[in-house]
């Protein structure tokens, strides 16, 4: 606290059960993620500034969960988008420099949108929202800022219009995607979604359900047609944080966070695993190469298998707990026909898609360079993947006991009951056929061609966010600069001026070259006037 002629600066923080265990989720996992970091990044050149910047993104992470001011939210999550941008950069190539900059551009739109909401909010005397979020709800204020956080989580959450950063985003190295994906950045939204909830109106709530329902509809359809490893689960966190975002807007803001705190165990464990398979082939990243790797990598593959299924929601795993939850508490809910849809077929879909990374990994033969060795990932790795396994499997119960003491009460009719399991079987199958040599190969023949390419490109949307984006501004820019201030403001301006100074100067050159001519030119002119005179 500062105090200053009756002017007091307080900086407060809220230490509560949602961020006190938000944060020792984070903890855990970004310590796990380092320890995971010293044999991954072996042999780097740059490994300390490599640390660093990933202890800078603990810690904003860190200002914005313990904030209930927006300033100092403002403070972690400027810091999370810049950090982001220095890991995204991290090796130096274009690739990685063009990633940066669409992963930096678009979280700026967030920035302004919380710039926004911190101006609005001085109209409340105060920026800690905690104290009067519940009391001013339903008012013009309260409404629009938030609208504005809305928009702010909807681009650090990566959703429909701005999805296309988070695929790119992985040309930071793997350790990065393990934390970036499961507990920091992609989830600050989610988590400021949660703490504003209460002040979220009923078109609001619509809003949310209708965007997140398609960025999890979208990315699950992506995952299908995608063969690059990292790719597949980069598409799989956006399809799990529009299912959480989807669980904010029917009103159950803690059955979202629980799921956050859930996915972030198996979804580390699940890069970390991806991370261990493309080091040990040699950074090839397609999942056509693989093939038999349970037989080559024990270990990684058992972890890749638990972590995938806790992703599917596999009795008793860490994902079982929150999105069986979910999806039951969305089947008792009063949401529309279209978000039940969006909802169970992307449920399926994630199903499909985890099945089809299991058969094309694990299963089969091994289809890579038959000279190539494959090993087990090293001591330190294997630890850090040992850690978050093992709260991959206990820790969904763990977390329904703390958070959930009292059991809720489900009232479904036996097709909806059913209704969850069905699509579980349904999209295993559908998996495993696409996995498959005839199925698989027809969705990517001349035919299926436009299908498959709206659909595994994200529905276009990493083209509209960069040229779809940028054309309308620069050619406005190139016009008004061509026109304005290469055009008239040059012309009468700067460039004018010069003009005509260098004309002057180089008049006034000849008359000083040439000054005996333009004397005796002159003598010559009077002479003849004088001489007209005289005869007229």
């Amino acid at each position: 606290m500062v105090t200053l002629n009756g002017s007091s600066i307080i900086m407060t923080f809220l230490f509560d059960w949602m961020s006190l265990l938000f944060m020792g989720f984070v903890f855990i996992i970004s310590s796990l993620v380092i320890l995971y970091s010293d044999d991954y990044m072996f042999g780097d050149l740059n490994i300390i500034r490599f640390i660093l910047l990933v202890l800078m993104f603990v810690v904003s992470m860190m200002f914005l969960i313990i904030s209930p001011n927006v300033i100092s939210i403002l403070l972690g999550w400027d810091g999370l988008g810049l950090v982001s941008y220095l890991l995204v950069i991290y090796y130096q190539n274009v690739s990685s420099y063009g990633a940066g900059m669409l992963t930096v551009l678009s979280n700026r739109v967030g920035d302004v949108a919380l710039l926004m909401v911190i101006a609005w909010m001085i109209n409340f005397g105060s920026w800690s929202f905690i104290y009067y979020l519940e009391f001013l709800s339903g008012s013009f204020e309260m409404e629009l800022i938030s609208f504005l956080v809305v928009l702010a989580a909807m681009t650090s959450s990566a959703q429909i219009p701005f999805s296309s950063w988070l695929p790119a985003a992985m040309a930071a190295p793997t350790p990065v995607s393990a934390l970036v994906h499961s507990s920091t950045l992609v989830t600050a939204g989610v988590y400021l979604l949660v703490r504003f909830s209460p002040s979220f109106s009923y078109w609001l709530n619509v809003f949310l359900l209708l965007v997140s329902g398609l960025t999890m509809f979208m990315a699950g359809l992506g995952a299908n047609f995608e063969f690059d490893l990292s790719s597949i689960i980069a598409l799989s966190t956006l399809s799990q944080l529009g299912l959480m975002i989807m669980t904010i807007s029917i009103g159950l803001s803690g059955l979202a966070f629980f799921h956050l705190l859930t996915h972030a165990l198996f979804k580390a464990l699940l890069f970390m695993c991806a991370g261990g398979i493309i080091h040990s082939m040699g950074d090839s990243q397609d999942i056509r190469f693989m093939g038999g790797l349970s037989l080559y990598m024990p270990f990684t593959s058992s972890s890749l298998m638990v972590s995938n299924f806790a992703l599917c929601g596999m009795p008793f795993l860490a994902g079982f707990y929150s999105k069986d939850f979910i999806l039951e508490m969305f089947s008792m809910s009063y949401a529309n026909m279209f978000g039940f849809f969006l909802l169970f077929v992307s449920t399926g879909l994630t199903v499909c898609y985890s099945f089809r990374l299991f058969y094309f990994v694990l299963c089969g033969d091994f289809n890579f360079v038959p000279s190539y060795s494959v090993v087990e990932t090293n001591y330190n790795m294997m630890i850090g993947m040992i850690g978050l396994l093992v709260m991959s499997i206990f820790g969904g119960g763990s977390l329904m006991w703390l958070i959930c003491p009292t059991p809720s009460v489900i009232c479904l009719p036996y097709y909806l009951s059913f209704l969850t399991l069905f699509v579980v079987f349904l999209g295993g199958w559908l998996g495993y056929e696409i996995a498959g040599f005839v199925f698989g190969d027809s969705l990517f023949s001349m035919y299926l061609y436009n299908i498959s390419s709206f659909s595994g490109s994200m529905w276009f949307m990493p083209f509209f966010s960069t040229y779809g984006v940028s054309f309308g501004p620069l050619g406005v820019g190139y016009s008004a600069t061509s026109v304005f201030d290469s055009g008239w403001m040059e012309f009468f301006g700067g460039q004018g001026l010069y003009y005509v100074l260098f004309s002057l100067g180089k008049v006034n050159q000849w008359f000083q070259y040439n000054n005996l001519k333009v004397f005796l030119g002159f003598f010559v002119m009077w002479v003849v006037i004088l001489l007209f005179v005289l005869i007229v």
